[in-house]
C-alpha cells in the first residue's frame, strides 16, 4: 500500500517539472505575449515600484496621422471591426482570463496545464491547440480534459470552445433562459438545426416546428465570438509594432519608434545614495539596478524577435507586399519557428496583438498566416492555395451569383474548379460558414 502513493508522488513532480517555470521565466513570456499598450502599463506599474526605472513612450516622424482605411482587413473581421469602434476594454482577453484563473485555482499542476492551454486561446476566444497536440506538457489526457472543463467555465460563456458548435453549447448551458430543447438540438442535431432539416428533428425528438423555430430563432442571440469584445486596440490608435517599405521592387522592414515604451537608467537618482554607506539602502539599490537591467534586456528580446518574425514573414509572403492583388500562401508558426529556432508558441505570442504598418494599410501579423488547401486533381495538383484566396473567389461567385436562383454548395464547388480551386463540398459549407454566408435557401429572393 506504500508503493502507490509514492509512484504517483513521482509521477506528479515529474510533471511539474516538465511545466515548472520560475516567476521570471513567466514573466518574459508575458511581455513578449503583450500588446504595446499593455507593455507600456506594465512598464509604468514597475517604474512606479522601482526608483532607477525611467519609462517614456517613443515617437516617430513617419508616424502618418491614421486614417480611416488604415487597419485593413478580411471580410472574417466584420464583426471585430464593428466591435473595434467601440469603446477600449481596461484589460485584454489574455489577462481576463489569467486573471481569473489566479483567483479561482490554487497553485497546482491542473493551473499550470489552464495557463498553458490559455496561450492557445484566439482572439475569439477558441482553443486552437488539439488536446492531442498538447502532450508535450506530460499529462494524461484525463488531466487535460480537466483543465479544458476548467477553462471552459470561466468568463465570458464560450470560452475555450474548440468549434462553433462547442462555443454555442457552452453559452447556452449558462442560460437560463434559453429554450428548454436548445441545448439537446445544438450538441445532437447541430447540422440538422441550421440547414433547416427539422422534418428528421421534430419526428426524432417529438417536437413541434414551433419549438424548433424557438431554438433556431435563438441561436442569433448568442456570439460567435465570445473574445472579440475584449479587443484592446482601437483600429483608428492601433501603434504598429513594424513598418514595411517598398522601393523599386525592395523590402525593408524596421522596428518603429512611435507609442513604443523605451527605459533608461536614472543615473542622477542611484549615484546620489551608492555614496551613503548603508548596507540595507546598497542592498535595495542592487536589487532595484538588477531588476532594471533584467527588465530592459527582456524588453529588448521582445523587440528583437518580433522584428525578426517580421524578416520571416516578408521573405515568406513578398508577393503580398509587392503585388497589387497582394496574395497570400499559406504559412504556418511551425515554418517560422523552425526557421528561427524558436519554439512555435514564442511564435504564437510574437504575432498575438502586434501590427505591421505597409504602404497600403496595417495589418496584424496573425493576418499573414493563413491555412491552405491541398489541390488534389487538375494541373495545380499538389499546389497549396491560401484559403484566403479560395474564400474571395468564394465570395465573388455569390455576388454575381442570380438571387431568384441562387447556387447550391456544389454548384459553388464546380465553379470554384473552373476558376483553378479544387476543394470538397464540405470545404465550400465551412467556408460559406466562416463568411457568415447562409446557404442558397437563405439567400433567395422572390
Amino acid at each position: 500500500m506504500s508503493s502507490k502513493p509514492s509512484i504517483n508522488l513521482k509521477q506528479s513532480q515529474s510533471q511539474q517539472q516538465k511545466l515548472a517555470m520560475t516567476q521570471t521565466m513567466q514573466q518574459a513570456i508575458q511581455i513578449l505575449h503583450y500588446s504595446t499598450s499593455d507593455l507600456v502599463d506594465f512598464l509604468q506599474e514597475q517604474s512606479l515600484e522601482n526608483p532607477l526605472i525611467s519609462v517614456t513612450i517613443g515617437s516617430d516622424s513617419s508616424d502618418a496621422p491614421p486614417s480611416n482605411h488604415s487597419l485593413v482587413q478580411s471580410s472574417e473581421d466584420r464583426h471585430q471591426a464593428f466591435l473595434e469602434q467601440l469603446p477600449a476594454e481596461k484589460i485584454s482577453l489574455y489577462e481576463h482570463i489569467l486573471t481569473q484563473i489566479h483567483l479561482n485555482y490554487r497553485d497546482t499542476f491542473l493551473r499550470t496545464l489552464l495557463i498553458f492551454l490559455v496561450d492557445y486561446l484566439d482572439s475569439n476566444g477558441y482553443l486552437t491547440l488539439p488536446l492531442d497536440a498538447a502532450a508535450q506538457t506530460g499529462a494524461s489526457e484525463i488531466e487535460l480534459l480537466d483543465a479544458l472543463t476548467l477553462l471552459q467555465q470561466l468568463e465570458p460563456a464560450g470560452i475555450g470552445a474548440r468549434n462553433l458548435q462547442e462555443c454555442l453549447m457552452l453559452q447556452t448551458e449558462r442560460d437560463h433562459a434559453a429554450p428548454d430543447i436548445a441545448y439537446l438540438l445544438l450538441e445532437e442535431s447541430f447540422d440538422d438545426l441550421v440547414n433547416r432539416q427539422w422534418d428528421g428533428i421534430s419526428q426524432k425528438y417529438a417536437v413541434s416546428f414551433q419549438e424548433i423555430q424557438a431554438v433556431y430563432d435563438y441561436i442569433p442571440t448568442l456570439t460567435a465570438r465570445p473574445g472579440a469584445a475584449y479587443a484592446q486596440i482601437l483600429a483608428q490608435s492601433i501603434k504598429p509594432d513594424l513598418e514595411v517599405t517598398v522601393n523599386e521592387q525592395q523590402l525593408d522592414i524596421r522596428s518603429t519608434k512611435a507609442g513604443q515604451p523605451q527605459i533608461t537608467f536614472q543615473d542622477k537618482y542611484y549615484n546620489r545614495y551608492k555614496a551613503i554607506e548603508d548596507a540595507d539602502l546598497q542592498a535595495y539599490l542592487k536589487d532595484r539596478k538588477a531588476e532594471f537591467e533584467w527588465l530592459k534586456t527582456t524588453v529588448e528580446n521582445r523587440f528583437d524577435t518580433i522584428l525578426r518574425v517580421g524578416r520571416e514573414i516578408l521573405t515568406a509572403q513578398a508577393d503580398f507586399f509587392l503585388d497589387n492583388n497582394h496574395p497570400l500562401k499559406p504559412l504556418t508558426l511551425k515554418e517560422i519557428a523552425l526557421n528561427l529556432d524558436l519554439h512555435e508558441s514564442t511564435i504564437s505570442r510574437a504575432v498575438n496583438q502586434k501590427y505591421m504598418r505597409t504602404p497600403f494599410g496595417t495589418y496584424e501579423l496573425k493576418h499573414f498566416f493563413p491555412q491552405g488547401i491541398l489541390q488534389k486533381n487538375g494541373e495545380s495538383k499538389g499546389e497549396v492555395i491560401a484559403n484566403t484566396a479560395i474564400k474571395a473567389e468564394l465570395q465573388r461567385v455569390i455576388a454575381n451569383e442570380n438571387k431568384q436562383a441562387p447556387l447550391s454548395d456544389q454548384k459553388i464547388v464546380e465553379q470554384l474548379k473552373q476558376a483553378g480551386f479544387d476543394i470538397s463540398r464540405r470545404t465550400v459549407v465551412k467556408y460559406r460558414d466562416t463568411l457568415g454566408i447562409p446557404t442558397s435557401r437563405h439567400r433567395k429572393r422572390y
